[in-house]
């Protein structure tokens, strides 16, 4: 028996030695200098380095949306199929546990029918039909001599943990967009007032334009001119309104609710929260720890090389501890003395001839870690080029705006001029018009580049990753 001792506990040390560890590869993206540096648009004065805070809708300062994200993050449907999928790896972690328990076995009979004689080694012999009864209980446990065991367990455990970075990149998103919702809902709500003035300016003109035709300084061409521009100002109406509602409607189904259920508060918003603070961004080490979709491919990194642990225990045997008891006789006889049975022992199972199909697992099981390592490579650097996309937009798009509002600082200037020049007697009525006009259009022009800018705020957001933690 002392050879077959040695030769286990040789199996035994070989197997652990094989089994794979994951450890993060010095060649992975994550771990390059400049994917750890400063952003690029770090030095601009609408960052800041601060870290990004959990909870960063809260910048700007607006209760109504603090209510909407409270109220997603309850009733989401896609944070409850996330949180499902949680619960599902959790069970199969569960599972993976119980295989390294000891397991039971009960299990029990009862028939009428005829046994075989030969069975019984009664070669001729006719046995009478009768009530025939089996019983038994059995206990065993398998030996983890090649980590086969314990590399499920640990593979679950990964899985537990992508599951949870997958919930935590949901969060986010919802985050997200009904911050977004909420800006959009607010933004055409204030688009919209602009048009119901510039229409009602339009209006005003084309009265105007009648009362000089009746004076007989304009021609009836000139009414015309300026009514087919009213309409054409009526007509960027239904467009706004139509998006203001659809924003509305997004908000309602972002946090569970029917479209009649949405407060009808929330449609009156016509003016964009503004943010408080320089939006904070910390650096690239901070966002791929912080990124939930970098440490998702990560986690899948490990339980490939975990897997890569349980195909690597086909090369071993595989060792069961057991132990029996049972009976089996007639059912008039029921647990008498010559009717039971036990048993107690290992049992070995190994393919060892069918070794190639074995190494076929292993070259697999391989083949899966190079992919969930190309995956988590290209997770790092899709975050980095999100993360700088969105910041680089964010700072262009201001100064655009800038520029928006020193072209709109000049029509009022210049409507101002033209008021004090009528006022003088100088200048009619119809000039003034057409600066207060050139005033709304660069208000419009504003209106739309506000708009983008909060599109671009919750972009930054999104990239950065911010919004999965608990507060």
């Amino acid at each position: 028996m002392r050879p077959l001792y040695v030769s286990l506990l040789a199996l035994m040390v070989a197997g652990c030695a094989t089994a794979p560890v994951y450890k993060r590869a010095d060649t992975a993206a994550i771990n390059r200098p400049p994917a750890n540096a400063p952003f690029e648009n770090s030095d601009n004065a609408a960052f800041t380095a601060n870290a990004v805070p959990g909870d960063w809708w809260k910048l700007y300062n607006d209760e109504r949306l603090n209510g909407l994200i409270k109220d997603a993050l309850i009733a989401n449907t896609d944070l409850r199929v996330a949180s499902a999928r949680i619960e599902r790896a959790r069970i199969g972690l569960d599972v993976a546990k119980d295989d390294a328990g000891v397991k039971t076995e009960i299990s029990a009979g009862l028939e009428y029918g005829q046994p075989s004689a030969q069975e019984y080694l009664l070669i001729g012999e006719h046995l009478p039909s009768d009530y025939l009864y089996s019983a038994k209980a059995g206990i065993s446990y398998q030996v983890d001599l090649a980590g086969q065991v314990r590399a499920a367990i640990d593979a679950a455990h990964a899985d537990v943990a992508a599951a949870q970075a997958a919930y935590d990149a949901v969060r986010i998103s919802v985050v997200a967009d009904t911050t977004r919702a909420w800006l959009d809902a607010c933004a055409t709500g204030h688009q919209i007032d602009i048009a119901k003035q510039a229409l009602d300016l339009q209006g005003e003109s084309t009265e105007l334009t009648v009362r000089l035709v009746k004076a007989g300084r304009g021609g009836t061409s000139d009414v015309t001119r300026s009514s087919g521009q009213e309409a054409q100002v009526r007509a960027a109406l239904p467009a706004l309104l139509a998006a203001h509602q659809a924003a509305l409607y997004r908000l309602a189904a972002l946090t569970g609710r029917a479209p009649a259920e949405l407060p009808a508060d929330l449609g009156t918003c016509n003016a964009l929260p503004k943010l408080s603070h320089p939006i904070p961004m910390g650096d690239g080490a901070a966002l791929l720890q912080r990124r939930p979709d970098v440490r998702a491919r990560e986690a899948e990194v490990k339980a490939a090389t975990s897997r890569a642990g349980v195909a690597n225990a086909a090369l071993y045997p595989h060792i069961a501890l057991g132990a029996s008891v049972g009976s089996v006789g007639l059912a008039s006889d029921f647990l008498r003395y010559d009717t039971m049975k036990y048993g107690l022992g290992p049992l070995i199972s190994w393919e060892f001839p069918n070794r190639k199909r074995a190494k076929a697992g292993i070259a697999s099981a391989d083949a899966q870690i190079d992919e969930a390592e190309a995956r988590f490579d290209g997770a790092v650097l899709t975050a980095l080029r999100e993360t700088e996309t969105a910041l680089n937009a964010y700072a262009r798009d201001l100064d655009q705006r800038a520029e928006l509002q020193t072209a709109h600082d000049h029509a009022v200037e210049a409507l101002s001029e033209t008021q004090r020049l009528q006022k003088a007697g100088r200048i009619g009525m119809a000039p003034v018009l057409d600066a207060r006009r050139q005033v709304v259009q660069a208000d419009q022009v504003l209106a739309g580049a506000d708009a983008k800018l909060a599109a671009d705020q919750v972009q930054v957001f999104l990239a950065l990753g911010g919004g999965w933690q608990a507060n």
